[in-house]
């Protein structure tokens, strides 16, 4: 028997242990599951290049409770350790990295910073036990070892009569984290980091229907059939898939192994992935992972956090801001890298340079796959625009070299369910919606049914129109205008204002009421209409145009929108709504008005004034009250 004294320079360091992370203090069995991996695996690879001697067979990690005395243990199969190994592994490598890992981060304000925590490696296990045990023999021919430490930096190291190979951890869970003692609470943390660990983990057994077992069927006299009962086996319960398909090369998957992998990573999502991407790299770092594009809502928010991050198979976490690009967050799916440091702040790693690395690979890989896709089947690209256009968008914002590719397949479909390129609908409106200054005008809907009216006005004069409805259009839109190179594009939205003006020719319409009667009307109608809201242009428009005209300015309704989603001019998304109210003065009945008593001036106006506002859906409350009584009395 041998005593010692663990080295400690940190003081107090096993308090420190048990608080540094208490709210995360179930990564306890993360690291010692992790551990026992590494054991196995390793013995497996010492044995293929012949420096181990042994019989590797069909190695388990295995989890028992014993809640009467209060202890959970994890036994493996794998390398084990001798008494010199404990001393050197355990009393100095392994607890100099906890030592190190929490003189670095014990005074850390923001504990959520680190992810991971790997480096607590096997110290972990006092956050929840006032004692550990380690029984341990060796693959080589060496006597077992038994250590054990009661969370202070005395240990006793003494032998023991183990005879198979591998590790058995027990701890002795403390009074405050009891509910390690409960199968539930266990089997759940075995299914959130372990479930698809490289080595089998067994948790208890489980009955099954025995497979050489043929249930017998009884016909009695009177003709009826019996089928005895399936004679039922006890198994290993096996908790872990040790084989998942991101593991494997593409070019050994079919599409139905995607599909099932899709359910056993999300076993309660209903509706299928829209289409894949397998990630696989080895240099100049290692990747491996599959992404799911899922059907997506138009809420950039609310889809994130369904990427899972695995280092080695074990599960770290499904926050990977920094690792994946912002906008492909909205994804769902696996990635794993061994070359991910995981026991860093989040600032280090957003700076570290093979993180950016892996970050940019995962962008030109779903660029790519986005690209083969449109080529391949552009019908069934088509279809699936609207399900993943946020995504995309989303992507030609805030990544250059993402946009750079998506512009040849980003799609604008139009309100005639035609889907463009961006060059293609340039090229297909050139000679059509050209103003008189060069620019190229493209004519936009956000809501086809709201600007119906607006729409077929459009359409009346021969122009295209598309739609783009998603939450950031205004920024995409920005950027497209700058990026068209020596075309001069400019998106327009078709209620922003008369269809005259919408493109700009040097074409004209003269009007019918000559400059002393619009100088007349002007300050009459504007007399009748709320001029913190509303700006009156006269515009001479065909007469068979609608008298009154609501429109939005297109310059600031884009910063309204922009400021409201996280851009533009701060500031602006809090201002009032402005509109224009465009009166036409080809229209008889503005001529009407001109020439109506002052009384039926202001009964016309506040009925064609309302009728605009309604086509707008601006019309509410006690105006929409005043507005339907007055129609009622226009009809008596």
């Amino acid at each position: 028997m041998s005593k010692g004294n663990i080295n400690v320079s940190v003081e107090n360091i096993f308090p420190l242990i048990k608080k540094f992370l208490y709210s995360d203090h179930e990564i306890f069995l993360r690291e010692l599951i992790s551990n026992a991996t590494d054991a196995t695996t390793k013995l497996k690879h010492l044995i293929s290049i012949g420096e181990a001697q042994v019989d590797y067979g069909a190695p388990k990690i295995e989890i028992n409770i014993d809640k009467e005395n209060k202890t959970l243990r994890i036994v493996d199969q794998g390398l084990g350790m001798s008494a010199e190994e404990v001393e050197k592994y355990i009393n100095q490598i392994a607890f100099s990295g906890a030592e190190e890992f929490l003189e670095k981060y014990k005074d850390d304000k923001n504990e959520t910073g680190v992810i991971g925590h790997f480096g607590l490696g096997f110290y972990s296990a006092f956050m929840v036990a006032d004692k550990v045990e380690i029984i341990t023999k060796s693959f080589k021919e060496e006597t077992a070892a038994h250590w054990t430490c009661d969370g202070s930096p005395e240990y006793t190291l003494v032998e023991h009569d183990k005879s198979d190979r591998g590790t058995e951890i027990i701890l002795h869970i403390a009074e405050d984290s009891v509910e390690f003692l409960e199968e539930g609470k266990i089997r759940g943390l075995l299914t959130k980091y372990n479930r698809f660990n490289q080595v089998p983990i067994k948790f208890g057994t489980k009955k099954v229907n025995d497979p050489d077992f043929t249930p017998q069927t009884i016909t009695d006299e009177e003709g009826k059939e019996t089928t005895e009962p399936h004679k039922q086996i006890e198994v290993d319960d096996i908790i872990n898939n040790t084989d998942p398909a991101w593991t494997k090369k593409p070019a050994d998957l079919e599409a139905d192994d995607y599909t099932n992998f899709y359910r056993e990573l999300y076993p309660t999502q209903f509706e299928e992935s829209l289409f894949h991407i397998h990630l696989n790299v080895d240099y100049p770092f290692n990747l491996t992972g599959i992404l799911f594009f899922p059907k997506l809502s138009q809420n950039l928010d609310m889809q994130k956090d369904k990427i899972q991050l695995y280092q080695n198979q074990v599960f770290v976490t499904d926050n990977v801001e920094g690792i994946v690009p912002d906008f492909l967050q909205m994804l769902k799916g696996v990635i794993d890298s061994p070359d991910i440091p995981l026991n860093v702040s989040r600032s280090y790693l957003q700076a570290d340079g093979a993180v950016k690395k892996i970050s940019g690979y995962i962008t030109k890989k779903v660029a790519d796959k986005l690209s083969s896709l449109f080529k391949k089947d552009r019908e069934d690209f088509e279809k699936k625009w609207n399900d993943i256009k946020v995504i995309i968008e989303y992507g030609m914002l805030s990544e250059d070299k993402f946009f750079d590719k998506a512009k040849k397949f980003a799609l604008y479909p139009t309100v005639n369910n035609e889907y463009f390129t961006f060059d293609e609908l340039v090229e297909k409106t050139k000679d059509t919606q050209t103003d008189k200054d060069g620019n190229h005008i493209i004519l936009y809907a956000s809501n086809k049914d709201a600007q119906h009216a607006y729409i077929e006005s459009a359409k009346a004069k021969g122009y295209e129109v598309v739609i783009l409805d998603s939450p950031i259009v205004s920024h995409l839109m920005q950027k497209l205008e700058t990026s068209g190179g020596d075309t001069k594009v400019q998106f327009t939205r078709v209620d922003s204002d008369h269809v005259d003006n919408l493109i700009k020719t040097d074409d004209t319409v003269i009007s019918k009421l000559s400059d002393e009667e619009k100088d007349k009307l002007k300050p009459i109608i504007e007399g009748s209409v709320p001029k913190e809201s509303y700006t009156v242009q006269l515009e001479s428009m065909d007469s068979s145009a609608s008298p009154f005209l609501i429109t939005v300015p297109e310059f600031m309704r884009r910063m309204k929108e922009m400021s409201a989603t996280g851009g533009g001019m701060m500031g602006m998304g809090n201002l009032p709504e402005m509109y224009n109210l465009v009166v036409n003065t080809n229209h008889q009945l503005v001529t009407d008005i001109l020439n109506a008593a002052e009384d039926k001036q202001k009964e016309l106006i506040s009925q064609a004034f309302d009728l605009a506002k309604l086509s707008q859906n601006l019309l509410h409350g006690e105006e929409l009250t005043n507005f339907i009584k007055r129609s009622y009395d226009l009809i008596k």
